[in-house]
């Protein structure tokens, strides 16, 4: 399911216009974007864990050369699945 397939079928499920599910959906992904950039972490009951991780730096390999190269430490985003959202898949 792409964006475009995404909005549709929320705007769909929640009786809404397809402007109005965009608009909602992008508020969504930019107010995790904001909480995760502040260093919070995002929880939604039932459904899961948005959070930064901390990638330690690490030596890496160059796949066009071979050459060894060090990766910086970074962070990452990271969705951990709630109980709830993990048991749906396994009734």
């Amino acid at each position: 399911m792409n964006k475009t397939e995404l909005i549709e079928a929320v705007a769909g499920k929640a009786n809404v216009s397809k402007k109005d599910a965009e608009a909602c959906l992008s508020a969504f992904v930019g107010v995790v974007t904001h909480a995760l950039s502040g260093g919070d972490k995002v929880q939604w009951t039932g459904f899961g864990t948005f959070e930064l991780r901390e990638r330690a730096a690490r030596k890496g390999v160059n796949p066009a050369t071979g050459q060894q190269i060090d990766i910086a430490a970074s962070n990452s985003p990271a969705f951990k699945p709630g109980k709830a959202f993990k048991d749906s898949f396994n009734k």
